[in-house]
């Protein structure tokens, strides 16, 4: 029987195959004794078996009866076999090579014909609108590209044979049990293989999967051509999709907008996914994509109104705060009823950035968010589409991070359609330089997604392809790819000039009719329409595009809210409520989320929960702690959790190793060492709490990063954070912080609340394990050094508002609680940035007591001195302030140097947006010190050029400001333990230095 799937002649398969069903004796041509072969390869040997095939091929009567049996059973040496391989389009030509004493009175040669339809046929497709392949114009080339350069099996004799169809196949349709001659069977796999469209999907582990696409693509009823009404129906989209960039082209020729010429069938293709997958039952759909063609799908897949995109290139003012982005970079949020099935669905584009495929696990993290707060656990509602260009898919590390979600349970979005706008050119790099692979979507095959490629010249190839993709996604909830090769009829934007660099693709190009016109022409023959009907479709669409731009003319504003792609209905209304919340709780639920935490479950009977012995000593620490009442970091940051949970709110948390924690400190996840089995005490805190999501993240940052600000985007009523495994790894993920987290809100007017955890600190630990580039963070920040905040009592929630983000170094558990649920009590959502400890988590001094997280408490911005020199400040000759685990160093050292009460050392835990009041207040408290800055970072890292400057405005230049730290370096830490120690000691000279 012919399998598609696994193939049996992978090595391990293989070898056990052969050990079981062929002795030494069976390695002989004929049945004399093993002895009579000259020392022969082990059984396992695939080259040997290689030549067995071919020899058999010629021969079947030269092996040994049972090599006989077993290769008249099985496909898999079709791809093993050099010069021997597949089947070819053109007969003649494919006889040329072969020898003439074949016989043709075997199975093997259909199986090889069919085989090599399968898994090459997409190799001889015509799938380049432009023609330039060689499988357009050679046969030799084709037979060539079938069959990987090997010569074809079949002999002319062969062609008139009839054979009876193995039953693996449908390219009998519904009579699979029939027989057809090679010629018959050749004609119908060109057709099925070798068109506009090539399928990859012989490499799909899943048998099932394998034999679904094979029937989907051989039956003649699942690919049959479209009916009169949906080829009408086709054409009016092609008009619409065509009409809007010649519109564009006529009103703004010298405006970019980076226009879809070449590849106008993707209107029509995203139309039909969505028709397709709303009758399966989708109601909302989340897609991004790059910049080209974005304007058109805005139109005419998304139906923005056309007055709203026009008013984009008048040149109007902003009506809404924030600097804004340019046109093809907005999103859209889009509640429309679709017009195939009369249901309602929603659908909404991605903002982004021209990091192209940046946007991919935003959209996967938003789609997850939804299907989650729906209950849609299998996807069955809300899916995901993502458009690639054929450069950024192949070129961009996050398209393979990506991909490798769709699996995941915590990440999987139950399915993805990826279009590919295959231009065939990046910018002005071809593919030869582009990509080693065959195809940019090669990238796909990690997931076993199948590819279809197909020529977007087809039209109606290209509709057939989506309604199998749609259908796909449904059965499976598995990702599946579109590849649309096309081309691009301008340069890489509308005023760029192609024939620099690819003349003779252009000059190709040029010479080319447009698509809609082709497929018009075409329906006009086969009298589906009219050409005064095709022209009709054409003026009714330009004439509502004069409308829509007379309506725009109108337009005084640009509204960035209407661009908006994830809308927060009702979240807004309390805006003007700028109250400092308070975010302390009961003392019973404090003690009630901590005993939970640090308790196993319940014995059901005699299946006792059994611990590692070192989480019960841990558990043993908290309880004894909870007597003491006081907290650790584990304790705090999962009393703020748990008091949310009980609230109704959603926490989730991912990154790596964040169950555990990297530093084994958090243990929200037990596993059972006898079984197995995992509990976690967090999700079972009270019966009606929200759902608690922990979880491991693959390694990655850059993705893991996007999802989970997709997630947090979603829906603003939810914690969600996430850990780097040391501070530092988020620099892989720098262009999510940089293009979607530090200045989303201003660009798309999207707010989030994302909670970025990175651990930070000067352990000794080396440049790779230090510092999480606090600096990088705080040259982001958008508050100006230089303006002094007005001081009023909405003053500080007024700070967080204005700003772009938060930053801040917590020194104790009870004020990293209180930051976690302020995220949740403002009135508004601001990505939260925290530099997370390491040392600090098992500090016998950084330990916080109950009263400090009690119901009138809240997020202290800055820790004032509390020790003796706060009892008489007269007397204080230095203020030092610092942030983070290095105030410990320094408690430590004033108490070595008894300097306790001529030192005062204030901590700032919320650095940006600046405490400008508190250190005015502080400073006026201590007016015979001089202040100082101290830090663990290098002088041009951490946070020292930030504050520097918001010192002198804070204190109106009345006093000025040194510092102590590491000396400027070009690497943030060293690796050298002596030198670390040397540096930390010398920190503490300077800081002390001079009293």
């Amino acid at each position: 029987m012919f399998n598609f799937g696994r193939s049996l002649f992978c090595r391990p398969t293989f070898a056990r195959t052969v050990r079981k069903m062929c002795p030494a004796a069976a390695y002989s041509k004929s049945n004399k004794s093993p002895t009579s072969l000259p020392s022969p390869p082990p059984p396992t040997s695939p080259s040997y078996v290689e030549a067995l095939y071919t020899s058999w091929l010629d021969d079947p009567n030269s092996v040994n009866a049972s090599w006989n049996e077993f290769f008249k059973n099985s496909d898999a040496m079709e791809d093993k076999v050099p010069a021997r391989n597949i089947g070819s389009a053109a007969a003649t030509a494919a006889t040329a090579a072969v020898p003439k004493n074949r016989s043709t009175d075997n199975q093997p040669i259909l199986l090889s014909v069919i085989g090599a339809y399968v898994s090459r046929g997409h190799f001889a497709a015509m799938l380049d609108p432009l023609g330039r392949s060689k499988v357009f114009t050679d046969p030799k080339y084709r037979i060539e590209a079938l069959y990987g350069g090997r010569a074809s099996p079949i002999s002319s004799a062969d062609l008139n044979q009839t054979f009876p169809l193995p039953p693996a196949t449908s390219i009998g349709g519904d009579n699979r049990d029939g027989a057809l001659p090679l010629r018959e069977i050749v004609e119908r796999l060109e057709r099925i293989y070798c068109r506009s469209v090539g399928v990859e999907y012989a490499f799909i582990d899943s048998v099932e999967q394998n034999q679904w696409i094979k029937e989907r693509v051989e039956m003649p009823g699942e690919i049959s051509a479209l009916n009169n009404m949906e080829k009408r129906r086709l054409l009016t989209s092609l008009a619409k999709s065509t009409g809007f960039e010649s519109y564009l082209a006529r009103k703004w020729s010298s405006e970019k907008r980076f226009g879809l010429e070449g590849c106008e069938v993707l209107i029509p293709a995203l139309n039909e996914i969505l028709d397709e997958s709303s009758y399966y039952g989708v109601d909302t759909v989340f897609l991004g994509m790059p910049h080209r063609g974005r304007l058109n799908v805005l139109a005419n897949v998304c139906r923005k109104p056309l007055r709203t995109i026009f008013a984009q290139f008048h040149g109007l003012k902003a009506a809404d705060h924030g600097s804004g982005d340019v046109k093809y970079h907005l999103g859209a949020h889009v509640k429309q009823t679709n017009e195939r099935t009369g249901k309602p669905l929603t659908v909404a584009l991605v903002a982004n950035p021209s990091h192209l495929e940046a946007v991919d696990p935003v959209v996967l993290g938003k789609t997850r968010a939804e299907q989650f707060y729906r209950g849609d656990s299998n996807g069955d509602k809300v899916m995901s589409i993502l458009l690639h260009g054929d450069s950024s898919i192949s070129g961009q590390g996050v398209v393979y991070e990506t991909f490798n979600m769709s699996g995941l349970p915590d990440y999987t979005a139950h399915g993805t359609v990826h279009v590919v706008v295959n231009n065939q050119v990046g910018f002005t790099a071809e593919p030869k330089i582009s990509r080693t692979s065959n195809y940019c979507t090669d990238v796909a095959k990690v997931i076993g997604a199948p590819v279809f490629h197909v020529n977007a010249d087809d039209p109606e190839a290209v509709i057939r392809v989506c309604k199998i993709a749609a259908k796909w996604r449904k059965t499976f909830k598995k990702d599946v790819v579109i590849d649309l090769v096309c081309y691009r009829r301008n340069g890489h934007n509308e005023g760029d000039e192609p024939m620099f660099t690819q003349p003779l693709m252009y000059k190709k190009i040029r010479s080319i009719m447009p698509v809609f016109e082709k497929f018009k022409d075409k329906l006009v023959v086969e009298n589906v329409v009219t050409s005064d009907e095709a022209k009709k479709e054409s003026d009714e669409y330009d004439r509502l595009c004069e409308e829509e731009f007379s309506a725009s003319l109108k337009e005084t504003h640009v509204k960035y809210g209407d661009w908006l792609d994830s809308p927060w209905p009702g979240f807004f209304k309390e805006t003007t409520n700028l109250n400092v919340p308070k975010t302390g709780v009961t003392e019973d639920i404090l003690l009630h989320v901590g005993n939970v935490f640090s308790s196993l479950p319940s014995a059901a009977g005699d299946q006792k929960f059994v611990v590692h012995k070192g989480i019960d000593r841990i558990f043993k620490g908290r309880q004894k702690m909870l007597a003491d009442r006081v907290v650790d970091w584990a304790l705090a940051e999962a009393m703020a959790f748990g008091s949310l949970l009980k609230d109704g709110t959603h926490v989730r948390l991912s990154g790596q190793d964040s169950e555990r924690g990297t530093f084994s400190h958090r243990h929200h996840v037990l596993h059972d060492q006898l079984d197995g089995k995992t509990y976690r005490p967090l999700a079972n805190l009270y019966p009606k709490q929200a759902d608690y999501t922990v979880c491991n993240s693959f390694l990655s940052e850059y993705a893991v990063m996007g999802f989970e600000l997709g997630y947090s985007i979603t829906n603003p009523n939810a914690l969600v954070c996430w850990e780097a495994q040391f501070g530092d790894f988020n620099n892989t993920a720098q262009c999510i912080i940089d293009q979607f987290i530090s200045s989303g809100e201003s660009k798309w007017m999207r707010q989030s609340g994302l909670v970025l955890l990175l651990p930070h600190s000067y352990e000794g630990m080396g440049p790779e394990h230090s510092s999480a580039r606090l600096e990088r963070f705080l040259q982001m920040c958008s508050e100006d050094a230089d303006v002094l905040p007005e001081k009023n009592e909405h003053s500080v929630v007024k700070q967080l508002q204005d700003t772009n983000w938060i930053i801040a170094n917590c020194s104790t558990p009870a004020n990293y609680f209180h930051i976690l649920r302020r995220q949740l009590a403002l009135p508004f959502r601001k990505p939260l940035v925290i530099m997370s400890p390491k040392s600090l988590l098992r500090h016998p001094d950084a330990k916080s007591g109950l009263d400090e997280m009690t119901s009138d408490t809240g997020f202290l911005r800055v820790i004032p001195d509390n020790g003796p020199a706060a009892s008489d400040p007269s007397g204080v000759k230095r203020l030092i302030f610092c942030s983070g685990k290095v105030y410990y160093d320094l408690i430590k050292a004033r108490e070595e140097r008894n300097l306790s009460g001529t030192v005062a050392v204030c901590r700032v835990e919320q650095i940006s947006p600046f405490p400008f009041d508190l250190i005015g207040e502080e400073c006026d408290k201590y007016q015979n010190a001089d202040i100082m800055w101290t830090q663990e970072e290098p002088k041009n890292n951490g946070a020292w050029t930030y504050v520097q400057p918001r010192f002198y405005t804070a204190l109106k230049g009345a006093k000025t400001i040194s510092y102590a730290g590491r000396p400027a370096a070009a690497s943030p830490a060293t690796g050298n333990k002596v030198q670390h120690a040397a540096e930390n000691h010398n920190i503490l000279i300077k800081s002390f230095g001079g009293i």
